[in-house]
């Protein structure tokens, strides 16, 4: 009774592994935002001894937490790692409890459209490039008069706006995705594991 079960399944496949590898590639990067921390602290207490703290090591940890947890995000929508309240919803019938699940990808969607929306046009709003018609085309609006930097390091503030861009974008076509998922397990009666 599900809609295109095998074409979910395959689709799945390929969400699920594109997931898990952006998940490793937020989780290599907080690994390098330790590693940094760790080694401008040394360089902090070591100071007398002609070590130095990392230059803009607050900037590297601000920059690298935002693009880890756009990186998490699509993983964590496909595995239904959201927090939910169960304890209601655990005494119901199956197929009930499979439609509040729809009902909720149905709103993480709208949630995960919205994030991806406001994220593009903050986007739109540091990066310096384009012909007025092509910004006005993709909905960046004006050109800033200014390119903003952070202010010890002086990188482009588009930059690490683009890559948790990426990170939106790809949750919303999980999120897409995992409605089409629990729709079909509503059909069927029976939410799955995942």
């Amino acid at each position: 009774m599900a809609i295109a079960k095998s074409a979910e399944l395959r689709v799945g496949r390929i969400m699920e592994f594109l997931s898990r590898w952006m998940a490793y590639s937020g989780g290599a990067v907080l690994v390098g935002i330790a590693m940094t921390t760790v080694v401008s602290i040394i360089g902090r207490a070591l100071s007398g001894y002609g070590l130095a703290p990392v230059k803009g090591d607050f900037e590297i940890v601000e920059m690298g937490c935002a693009v880890a947890v756009f990186a998490f995000m699509p993983w964590c929508q496909f595995k239904r790692g959201h927090v939910t309240v169960d304890i209601f919803i655990t005494r119901l019938p199956e197929r009930i409890q499979a439609l509040l699940g729809f009902i909720g990808d149905v709103f993480l969607t709208g949630a995960a459209f919205i994030i991806l929306w406001r994220l593009w046009l903050g986007f739109g709003e540091k990066f310096p490039f384009g012909s007025d018609a092509i910004r006005s085309v993709f909905g960046m609006g004006s050109k800033p008069f200014f390119a903003e930097s952070t202010y010890e390091l002086e990188v482009p503030l588009w930059i690490p706006f683009g890559m948790c861009l990426i990170g939106a974008a790809f949750f919303l076509v999980v999120a897409i995705y995992t409605m089409w998922r629990s729709f079909n397990w509503v059909l069927d009666g029976k939410e799955q594991r995942v």
